[in-house]
Parts: structure tokens; C-alpha cells; sequence
């Protein structure tokens, strides 16, 4: 779907968003896992991880643009004062406006990103999670809160440890078993984290809650 010269200003602006769902629960992965947040998912992505389990979030055009105020509306009610924007590739969008509403609120934001892009905002968290499809800005690197890396083979601990390499020396680092792989990788990745300390292990906690 071809979009008109209103909507194209208004998604450049912010003003709009190609929001594929937005939802309260629990942060199910990495540091702040355990934590109420209103999470709010935007498609469209061309990163093409070939194990991503929102594959449905891709393609933008399927999600509809929802005016910017409208959805922060819809996640200031909650008791939860944190929303995390994730996609799909959430920084292939200008996310000034949504960010500056929320903080006007007093809600944290808090963004989960491949760091493919350049990252617009203003983040209370920024959890980049690095894909070899496409590699992270450096920029990104070096601001990322925490170094997220999902773990489907034996070669993702090198990937992470390269990322790793970039990030500032406050950066949390997580490495998380890929959900179809967890029972094969789960052992490797606790033997390298005993041996490397400095890395931590992250668990999709909310498909075991059965929670979105």
C-alpha cells in the first residue's frame, strides 16, 4: 500500500506509527526482566533474522499508522510507569515525539533495537540486540545500556563477544538461548558464562509464564 504526502509527513514527523500491537505485561528477557511495562511493537523490519518469531511484524505496510498520541494514551492508565518499544526494527523510525510525550507523563522508555539504524529518542534503556544479518552502528553500541545476544549456534559467542568489544564498560551483557534451540544451547551458554563472568544469562521467561 502506497502511502499519501499527509501520511508520509506525519510518519517522517512522528506523529504516526505503523503499530502492530501494544500490550501490558511482564518484561520477560534480559535486565529488567520481572518488570510490569506496557510494550508497544512497530512493523516493519528488513533485518531478516530466519529465527525472529514476529516474522508477521515485517512487512509495515500489514500494520496500520496510528496517530503517536493515541497510543500514548492508550499507556498512561496503567500502574506499570515503563513502555518498551520494540518491533520489528523499531529505529527505522523517528521517535522523538513519541519518547518526549511519554517522559512528559512520567513514563520510562525503554527501547529493544538490532541497532541497525540511527537510533532517535530519548531512552531511560536502550537494549540493543545484535544481528548478524545486519550489523549494529557503532554509535549504538557504544550508548547501549545492555548487549543482548541470542545464542543459536556455536558461533553466536564469538558475534557476542565482538559486540562486546564496542560497548561502554557499564553495559549489562546477556546472552540468551534462541527459544527452538534453548535445550541444546542452554548447557553451552551456562559453561561460558561460568568461564566468563562478565556476560549473564537471559531466559524468554514470559513464554514460560505463557504471558505476552
Amino acid at each position: 500500500m502506497e502511502l499519501q504526502e499527509t501520511q508520509k509527513t506525519l510518519l517522517e514527523q512522528g506523529a504516526e506509527l505503523p503499530l502492530m500491537e501494544e500490550f501490558y505485561t511482564i518484561q520477560g528477557e534480559g535486565y529488567h526482566s520481572g518488570k510490569a511495562a506496557y510494550f508497544i511493537r512497530l512493523g516493519g523490519c528488513d533485518v531478516g533474522c530466519h529465527w525472529c518469531d514476529v516474522k508477521e511484524s515485517w512487512d509495515a505496510s500489514l500494520h496500520p499508522l496510528t496517530r503517536t498520541d493515541l497510543i500514548i494514551e492508550h499507556a498512561f492508565p496503567f500502574p506499570g510507569k515503563a513502555v518498551v518499544v520494540t518491533g520489528g526494527e523499531p529505529s527505522m523510525y523517528n521517535l522523538e515525539y513519541l519518547t518526549k510525550q511519554l517522559k512528559l507523563q512520567g513514563i520510562q522508555t525503554f527501547i529493544e533495537t538490532s541497532g541497525a539504524y540511527h537510533l532517535t529518542g530519548n531512552w531511560d534503556w536502550i537494549c540493543l540486540s545484535p544481528k548478524k544479518t545486519s550489523s549494529p552502528l557503532i554509535e549504538n553500541l557504544r550508548n547501549a545500556s545492555e548487549l543482548k545476544v541470542i545464542v543459536y549456534n556455536k558461533s553466536d559467542f564469538e558475534w557476542a563477544e565482538k559486540n562486546a568489544e564496542t560497548v561502554s564498560s557499564n553495559c549489562k551483557l546477556f546472552l540468551q538461548p534462541e527459544w527452538s534451540k534453548a535445550k541444546e544451547m542452554m548447557p553451552q551458554i551456562v559453561d561460558y558464562v561460568m568461564a566468563n563472568p562478565k556476560w549473564n544469562v537471559s531466559l524468554q521467561t514470559h513464554k514460560y509464564m505463557n504471558i505476552p
